[in-house]
């Protein structure tokens, strides 16, 4: 299963990353690389059309799934 949220589809980043940054004779041309920045997932059960399913759940999705719940 790829790592996205369920609900906003929020998946995972490229960005990128610095090697030695304060290298001295290095610091005009650093290593640059991409690494992959993964989102926060968590996996619940939720009831749809009255089957349950287990799902990925980012945790912004999930504060808001248990806000919800506790009204």
């Amino acid at each position: 299963m790829s790592r996205i949220c369920f609900f906003c589809e929020k998946g995972v980043k490229a960005g990128g990353n610095r090697k030695h940054k304060y290298g001295g004779g290095w610091a005009y041309r650093a290593q640059r690389t991409t690494r992959k920045y993964n989102p926060n997932l968590r996996k619940i059960k939720i009831e749809k059309d009255g089957k349950e399913l287990k799902v990925d759940v980012c945790m912004k999705c999930y504060k808001k799934l248990r806000k919800q719940t506790k009204a």
